[in-house]
């Protein structure tokens, strides 16, 4: 390990950028579909070998010494979002002839920005290296940091944070539900870059037996809370059915194929239940599935009530549409609807955080001159987004935190008044992305909200993947990516919460500090000691 450690460190010019960048590409086994939990422990070690070479000249400023790691970081950061994230450009090719151009930006662009976070992350890290367990620290630090930032930053997009590749199964998810995401993210570069210390040596005992404690309690903490009995589903228990229609997104946009896909839909909602038991309390669409403005057409919210049974309720997710008056267009949102079994719309909730680009473009009036277009807006203009976020309650009192497709991803979208609700519910359209590890990938992100919030997670999509996860994050039924069908299932109850997710950030914030402080120390020893 010495051996391989001195030869990465002494690497230069694009030999050492192109082992930065296939450490970052290998770091990506680790998510899913792949989940080899044992890949990172062999890309950060690469990371920091290579950012002790990264020393620049003495004579450069402060900022001029740190560019080698700068670089450095975002090779690695290019490889680990160019492999993670290439599938976004599968959405352009749905209408190739309009957005076919934006490919290279997507697939190369989208991963070269993302990755600077990671390049300021090493930067930022390198100037508090040392030459010990302090370093392991300092990268821990760092990318947590800007792992955090990357959640807000120009919208956010903390899309295959770092921790996700520390948490690919249950056992691994509960740690979420006491130091949150951005506490794991942290501890998990610690653990993965501690092999490190393999290689040179300094602060090997130390380093590795942290690591090796931390790695325990992950584990053991998980093993206990999933050894816990499972809190009894709310009386009356709820029935809840999820319907996966698998429409292809080429006819989602086709004019022609409306009234057949809305078909679609009604005949999953009718179906007897696969056990002959009785029919379920509530129906649930995927994003979008209802093809027109329903406000607009009473006739097919008297097609829903002849299919609903007394006492149904659908939950579909719709665009729904807001006069605002003066001859003025009209505002478009992207919204969940309950529908009773009237046909009448009892409940609605919009979505807050939207896609830019993909629902709406950023400084719309420059682009939209330039002949630019929202890739997935459904209307001219596409999509306004929600002030706040409206809970949605269901006749017969129970409350459910809508998210409506990638806002599952941001954990600060969740708020203390979550705990109210019975549960969550995601509705997404991943067919924009097809059978690549972009559905897989959002899957396990939501999953992660129920752990950090105790509820059960009511998950559909068109495509998949769709399921009805637990308080734990474990899964109680669903479908695979690319299955038709329907399932039904009782609504697991509300797992109790060692911290609210107010606590768990709190508790990432202190783990912070005392990384950033270790760091600081071993700063400090190492100055005096080169004295």
């Amino acid at each position: 390990m010495e051996w391989l450690a001195g030869r990465i460190m002494l690497l230069s010019g694009a030999r050492r950028a192109l082992v930065a960048f296939v450490a970052g590409l290998i770091a990506v086994l680790a998510l899913p579909p792949f989940g080899i939990f044992a890949a990172p422990f062999l890309s950060f070690p690469i990371l920091v070998w290579l950012i002790d070479g990264a020393s620049g000249n003495p004579d450069h400023g402060l900022l001029r010494r740190r560019f080698p790691a700068f670089f450095i970081g975002w090779c690695f950061g290019f490889g680990y979002f160019l492999g993670g994230l290439w599938w976004l450009g599968n959405a352009l090719l749905v209408e190739a002839d309009e957005f076919a151009w934006a490919l290279p930006l997507a697939v190369i662009g989208v991963p070269a920005f993302l990755a600077l976070f990671y390049a300021f992350a090493a930067a930022v890290a390198r100037i508090l290296w040392s030459d010990g367990m302090g370093r392991i620290a300092a990268l821990a630090f760092a990318f947590g940091l800007f792992e955090w930032l990357r959640s807000f930053i120009l919208t956010g997009f903390p899309w295959n944070a770092i921790g996700y590749a520390a948490m690919p199964v249950p056992l691994m998810m509960q740690s979420a539900a006491v130091i949150g995401l951005a506490g794991v993210n942290m501890l998990a570069v610690f653990v993965f870059a501690a092999p490190a210390l393999i290689g040179t040596r300094k602060g090997l005992r130390a380093g590795l037996s942290l690591a090796v404690l931390l790695v325990a309690a992950h584990f053991g903490y998980g093993f206990y809370r999933l050894e816990q009995p499972l809190p009894q589903p709310a009386d009356p228990a709820v029935t809840v059915r999820l319907v996966q229609p698998l429409i292809d997104q080429s006819k989602k946009i086709d004019d022609s194929e409306r009234m057949a896909i809305f078909e679609e839909h009604l005949q999953l909602t009718q179906a007897l239940p696969a056990d002959g038991g009785k029919r379920p309390d509530i129906v649930v669409w995927p994003e979008t599935s209802v093809p027109f403005i329903l406000t607009e057409n009473p006739d097919a919210l008297l097609r829903i009530s002849d299919v609903l049974q007394d006492g149904q309720i659908l939950i579909a997710g719709a665009v729904r549409a807001e006069d605002t008056g003066a001859g003025q267009p009209p505002r478009y949102y992207n919204s969940i609807y309950v529908i009773d079994d009237r046909g009448q719309i009892v409940g609605a909730s919009d979505k807050v955080h939207l896609v830019p680009f993909g629902e709406y473009l950023p400084l719309e009036g420059l682009l939209k001159a330039a002949g630019l277009n929202a890739i997935a807006a459904a209307m001219p203009g596409g999509f306004s987004s929600a002030v706040t976020r409206s809970l949605l309650t269901l006749p017969g009192g129970k409350t459910l935190y809508p998210l409506i497709c990638y806002e599952a991803i941001f954990p600060g979208e969740i708020g203390n008044d979550a705990l109210a609700a019975n549960a969550l519910l995601n509705l997404t359209n991943d067919a924009w992305f097809g059978n690549t590890p972009g559905p897989y990938q959002h899957f396990q992100q939501a999953r992660l909200r129920s752990v950090e919030t105790g509820l059960p997670l009511i998950r559909d999509a068109n495509t998949g993947i769709s399921a009805i996860v637990n308080g734990r994050g474990e899964v109680v039924t669903g479908f695979p990516f690319g299955t038709r069908g329907f399932v039904d299932t009782i609504l697991p109850g509300k797992v109790a919460l060692p911290m609210s997710p107010g606590e768990q950030e709190r508790n990432g914030m202190l783990l912070a500090c005392f990384l950033f402080s270790l760091a600081l120390f071993s700063r400090a020893s190492f100055i005096l000691r080169e004295n």
